[in-house]
């Protein structure tokens, strides 16, 4: 019974009761959907992305993507909305992340992270082609993009595929801006003025928290791993037309309080190369990323580690068996180990060099993306 819009006592309890039980019941469904196959290392389909700065250098490592003029960014896992991966290889190929997400949940992607982010993979996962310069830009943290009606914000990491001379990477301000100068600034093209400007190598890491101003100049080819968001707010463009000849959209007002107006000195990520170690590169609360530089066998052992393992290929060819499974990749591609595999073997034709990306529950931020099942979690006590 309801009395003046509050649940009595018995009221709550046969709510909760009742939603606890549809949820069991969704989730049992889904774990018993027609017997699914086993899950083994996936490999996916990349999906194109023409750039009014993009280039070709992505084919030069094996994708074919006609009739697109050129491939600004490759996304190689995604399990955005309406740009969701899909499986190339084995008995789940055509199938995509969120299908699968949805039938194998903490299996593929770990428990806690399943808990964590529900249905949504929190990763995306790009080769970029830089042929021109990038607008200068810059991504909104968590609680901003919570607040503005996103599930979550972007902070991301760059690894130097290829440089050529003369390249430059944009990243943080070089000076103290105040922050009702920004408009001006970027009106009058003097940004570019106030920002630190890096001179890439190949192998160089850059780890890009969001709120950070950042452009990447023309000549590079990169990997980028990211949180799973597409929100880029646009400082400044070079007054460049798009397609149809207009002038891309700005977003300044926007930008303004998604800023980190913090001067940066050497945002380059120092580290040391080890061939055949794992070498840590960039460790964060939205994810790790390690380099591997590989030239003979490597047994990885992930017992303990309560999350999918995605190995992406930025040099040479490659193999990962698992699972009873071997899958090759060459630059660009990527195998995305699940969650309950234990062992990993890597292998590689020569020299060989792999980004090796998963996620450690122990340094979650933000809120929990699965709100209802934590409240009736709660709820049942």
């Amino acid at each position: 019974m309801v009395v003046c819009g509050k649940w009595d006592k018995w009221t709550k309890t046969i709510i909760g009761l009742f939603i606890l039980c549809n949820f069991a019941c969704q989730k049992n469904n889904k774990s018993n959907q027609s017997n699914p196959p086993m899950l083994y290392p996936l490999k996916f389909l990349p999906l194109y992305k023409k750039k009014v700065w993009g280039g070709n250098k992505i084919a030069s490592l094996g994708f074919d993507y006609t009739p697109l003029e050129n491939c600004g960014e490759m996304w190689v896992l995604s399990g955005l909305k309406d740009n969701e991966s899909v499986v190339a290889n084995g008995p789940l190929a055509e199938n995509n992340l969120a299908e699968l997400l949805e039938i194998y949940m903490g299996d593929l992607i770990g428990e806690k992270n399943y808990e964590h982010y529900g249905d949504e993979f929190p990763l995306l996962i790009k080769v970029i082609d830089a042929c021109d310069k990038l607008s200068i830009q810059v991504h909104p943290d968590d609680e901003l993009a919570q607040e503005r009606g996103m599930t979550g914000g972007k902070s991301e990491m760059w690894y130097v595929m290829e440089a050529e001379e003369g390249a430059e990477i944009i990243d943080g301000f070089d000076e103290v801006v105040p922050k009702e100068m920004i408009a001006e600034y970027a009106a009058s093209g003097h940004l570019e003025k106030k920002l630190h400007v890096e001179h890439p190598q190949n192998g160089d890491v850059y780890y890009l928290p969001a709120g950070r101003v950042h452009a990447l100049g023309k000549g590079l080819l990169i990997a980028e791993i990211q949180q799973s968001s597409d929100c880029t707010y646009r400082l400044y463009d070079y007054n460049r037309p798009d397609k149809d000849g207009k002038l891309r959209g700005l977003h300044v007002s926007e930008a303004l309080d998604a800023i980190d107006y913090s001067v940066v000195k050497e945002p380059r990520t120092a580290y040391e190369y080890r061939k055949n170690e794992t070498v840590e590169i960039v460790n964060t609360p939205f994810f790790v990323t390690n380099l591997i530089s590989l030239d003979k066998p490597m047994r990885k052992d992930f017992s303990k580690l309560d999350s999918f393992v995605v190995y992406m290929c930025v040099e040479g060819i490659a193999a990962v068996r698992t699972m009873d499974t071997i899958e090759p990749m060459h630059a660009g591609e990527c195998v995305m180990v699940p969650a309950v595999a234990e062992t990993v073997e890597l292998f590689s034709q020569g020299q060989a060099k792999l980004l090796e990306v998963y996620i450690d529950a122990e340094q979650y931020s933000g809120p929990n993306r699965s709100e209802e099942r934590d409240w009736v979690a709660q709820f049942v006590g």
